[in-house]
């Protein structure tokens, strides 16, 4: 078990980290190194991490049942947070640059395109996943209350990667997307299993045997 000057640590660390790409796109956008065209690049890059904190926040559950490293639960929430914040600048991306911030218009694209439905509404689900997020707000809902909010991140990263396949069907390369799936379906079946599946199995075991 670590102490909590190493947990502070190991936050610390992780925090510099997960800056690290928003502080390569700002270095890229200074020194004009974001390409042919640099709102596909912000626009990729943001929805790409957007995705990969996601499948980091989901993985700290099983990852510390496996481990034991109970410590690991510490970390679960900056996760999620720089999740929203990569979705909220993936989403700023869209409305700034395709739409200079007219709602009206933004909205009509949100109705007419059905990827951009689906990412939209992923987004709109994580921002209550970001503002009960804060230990308040945790204590006010109740941990029953809080956890069974906090469940819809398994519907939010599908939706992620129903956003990210549409995107990705032009150029016909879904190797990504078929990669993230495979990561979600995985970390889903092992919560199915240790929530569901596994307490029915040992309830069975110590059923008495009818005679």
């Amino acid at each position: 078990m670590l102490a909590q000057r190493q947990i502070a640590l190991v936050k610390a660390a992780l925090f510099v980290l997960s800056l690290l790409p928003f502080a390569r796109l700002v270095l890229f956008a200074f020194s004009d190194r974001l390409g042919a065209n640099p709102i596909e690049f912000i626009t990729r890059n943001t929805g790409d991490w957007t995705l990969y904190f996601l499948c980091l926040t989901l993985t700290v559950t099983p990852l510390r049942r496996v481990t034991g490293w109970n410590w690991l639960v510490r970390l679960r929430r900056m996760l999620g947070l720089f999740a929203f914040f990569y979705a909220s600048l993936h989403f700023t991306t869209f409305l700034w640059f395709d739409h200079f911030f007219d709602i009206e218009e933004m909205l009509k694209d949100v109705v007419k395109r059905p990827f951009i439905t689906v990412g939209f509404t992923a987004f709109l689900l994580l921002v209550p996943l970001a503002l009960t997020s804060t230990n308040a707000v945790i204590r006010r809902l109740g941990g029953k209350r809080w956890q069974a909010l906090h469940r819809i991140v398994y519907l939010i990263a599908a939706l992620g990667i129903l956003h990210f396949w549409w995107m990705k069907a032009g150029k016909n390369d879904f190797a990504e997307p078929i990669l993230f799936g495979c990561i979600v379906a995985m970390l889903l079946a092992l919560r199915l299993y240790w929530n569901v599946l596994q307490p029915r199995l040992q309830r069975r075991r110590t059923e008495p045997t009818p005679t």
